[in-house]
């Protein structure tokens, strides 16, 4: 047993550390000095931030989000950092027609398209899925928003991937990984995400399609949205808006399958998922002040 117990607990740390190993190291800014990126959401949050990181690795821009007075700042801050150029058009995703007029705007601003970031989001106007009326209204809206218009936005700029061997880069949630109370709307639309580019991934090794696609899983994070939306319900701290940001960056540039960040706190919950579902559950509960949801 002692034999045992030296050979299993060296094995079992190199796998940990293995496990929460980023490999982001490796990352180099000349990888995108001159690519041609979209930035969906990026009037302020974690879609700001990435867009003056890429700013600042000189590449040419393209912003959306829905505020064009938003949007003009950041396009403006965007030029003053380094950007190859910037541009930017205003419009909401709840629009069926409007990823595809994103898309057809850096085809004919830059006649290619080397990276895809995915990163707009709707919130549902409560927390909790108003489950005894039946409305599904605001899963409906989530839905179009949250992964519909990706899946648009992906089907419209491939042919344009394809040619530049790209990536697509999508900033999902924990949330479509591990179940939580109160966010069932929200959580399914980030349920979806991970199906569809998880079997889309599959799909492109089959057919030799050079496109990488990088999934994000995020935890809680500073963005004014989010802080806004759940400080006064969870016991947890925010992580740096501003860092996730670059790691995002870093991971969508050196086709990383998935990035967890916060690192630690993210996969330790996807091994709590696989190993003991309960516990992770019980876990999960114990975070929430419930008499503070709104309902």
């Amino acid at each position: 047993m002692g034999l045992l117990l030296k050979i299993f607990i060296p094995l079992l740390g190199a796998a940990l550390a293995f496990y929460f190993y980023s490999g982001s190291e490796n990352f180099n800014e000349e990888m995108l000095r001159g690519k041609r990126v979209i930035v969906t959401g990026a009037s302020s949050g974690i879609g700001e931030q990435m867009a003056y990181h890429l700013a600042r690795m000189e590449t040419h821009l393209l912003l959306t989000a829905r505020t064009e007075a938003k949007l003009q700042k950041v396009v403006k801050q965007c030029l003053e950092l380094g950007a190859a150029s910037a541009h930017y058009i205003s419009g909401s995703m709840e629009s069926p027609s409007f990823p595809e007029e994103v898309v057809k705007k850096a085809e004919i601003t830059w006649g290619g398209l080397d990276m895809l970031i995915l990163n707009h989001i709707g919130y549902s106007e409560s927390n909790a899925f108003n489950y005894f009326n039946g409305d599904v209204g605001e899963v409906r809206k989530l839905m179009q928003t949250n992964f519909l218009s990706y899946v648009a936005m992906t089907t419209s700029a491939l042919p344009m991937l394809k040619e530049s061997e790209g990536s697509i880069v999508v900033v999902s949630s924990v949330a479509g990984k591990v179940a939580s109370p109160f966010v069932a709307p929200y959580a399914s639309t980030k349920f979806a995400l991970e199906g569809f580019f998880n079997s889309l991934r599959h799909e492109f090794i089959i057919e030799e399609v050079n496109v990488s696609i990088t999934l994000c899983i995020l935890g809680y994070i500073n963005t004014e949205k989010a802080v806004r939306t759940i400080s006064h319900v969870i016991r947890d701290s925010p992580a740096p808006k501003e860092e996730c940001a670059l790691e995002i960056i870093k991971s969508g540039a050196l086709r990383q399958r998935e990035l967890h960040y916060p690192p630690w706190r993210v996969k330790s919950m996807l091994l709590l998922r696989d190993i003991a579902p309960d516990f992770l559950d019980s876990l999960i509960r114990s975070r929430y002040q419930v008499e503070k949801v709104k309902r």
